[in-house]
């Protein structure tokens, strides 16, 4: 580990570390980061409680600002860790779980559950369960359509993607129709949010986050050699279809958690990697890391925009990241036609 790769894992570090503190103390209620950093002390029994400090302040601090930034923080972990696989794999800069229908097919697994067998159905994991099932089947069906020969291409993975979320969005719409007085809130959930959701959601996602993010670390190399190509990867001793079905399994795994406590919220998946490999490299033992404090940075600075531009009236986290990630979205398109066209 270079000197330069540390400076920037450090700079990121801190650039989250600051993203929290000012995500934790912005509200109706500001609290200051050292108030948060002492309350904290005394919850892990490394200090007394602190004089000084209201007890409103603890119950705001616990129960609705922490909750909410940590759960940001894990949400955004797991889709740019997602986004950074499929992209390794489909060795393709546009590939994120929103736009190839990854997003889509968790959304459409996690609200059957909630509309036909309810929230609780199977216990804490059952939204996730049904989410991950969802995703899986779309992230195959959407690989088998893209590729042509031994490439995927990026056009025809988002005609794909774009085609199967279509789908998806039809049969939702059909599931939502059954949902009678669920719409409304299915329909804020899609739009992407964090409103709501406490320390229940987080510990449900976070032991799933955590394998995902451990699985993907451990397939690194391996996607590292499938920049070769398939058939490269395969003489350097890569299993290629297992490496495949592995990778997969883990995108459709972290975008299904992140699906399942804060719906459909694009982009940061294709802006985290993407922005971090300019940096890092290519390396996936590299860029990984790297993704896994910036993806929580961007995400839980955008939830901070949506819930304070328009207090106390709170905009979906969802619209936010797609007025930042439509833009980048469009210049990367743009940008792989020109070298499509530079090659032909």
């Amino acid at each position: 580990m270079n000197r330069r790769y540390r400076r920037t894992l450090a700079v990121l570090a801190m650039v989250l570390t600051a993203s929290f503190l000012l995500a934790v103390a912005v509200g109706a209620v500001w609290i200051s980061p050292w108030a948060t950093v002492r309350l904290l002390a005394w919850k892990l029994h490394l200090t007394a409680r602190p004089h000084g400090v209201p007890r409103s302040t603890e119950v705001i601090l616990f129960q609705l600002r922490l909750p909410r930034v940590v759960l940001a923080g894990v949400v955004g972990a797991a889709l740019a860790a997602s986004g950074a696989v499929f992209q390794g794999l489909f060795r393709n800069p546009l590939a994120d779980p929103a736009i190839i229908g990854v997003s889509s097919g968790a959304a459409l697994g996690a609200v059957a559950v909630i509309v036909f067998l309810g929230s609780g159905a199977l216990g804490a994991f059952g939204v996730p369960l049904a989410a991950f099932a969802g995703a899986l089947l779309t992230a195959l069906v959407v690989y088998r359509l893209a590729r042509i020969g031994p490439a995927v291409h990026v056009a025809t993975l988002l005609l794909a993607g774009i085609a199967v979320a279509a789908v998806i969005s039809s049969v939702m719409s059909l599931v939502m129709s059954f949902s009678g007085d669920q719409v409304r809130d299915i329909y804020a959930w899609l739009l992407g949010g964090l409103v709501g959701q406490g320390w229940s959601s987080i510990e449900a996602v976070m032991p799933l986050v955590a394998a995902g993010v451990i699985a993907a670390g451990l397939t690194a190399h391996d996607l590292n050699l499938m920049a070769l190509g398939e058939e490269r990867a395969a003489q350097l001793g890569v299993e290629v279809g297992a490496l495949k079905r592995r990778a997969v399994a883990i995108g459709a795994l972290l975008a299904a958690c992140a699906v399942s406590v804060a719906g459909v919220i694009g982009f940061v998946g294709l802006m985290t990697p993407h922005l971090l490999r300019l940096v890092v490299g290519a390396d996936h033992r590299r860029l990984l890391p790297a993704v896994l404090l910036a993806g929580p940075t961007i995400l839980i600075l955008a939830d901070l925009v949506a819930r304070t531009v328009l207090a106390p009236q709170e905009l979906p986290v969802g619209v936010v990241t797609a007025l930042l990630g439509g833009p980048f979205f469009l210049f990367l398109l743009r940008r792989e036609g020109r070298r499509a066209r530079a090659v032909g």
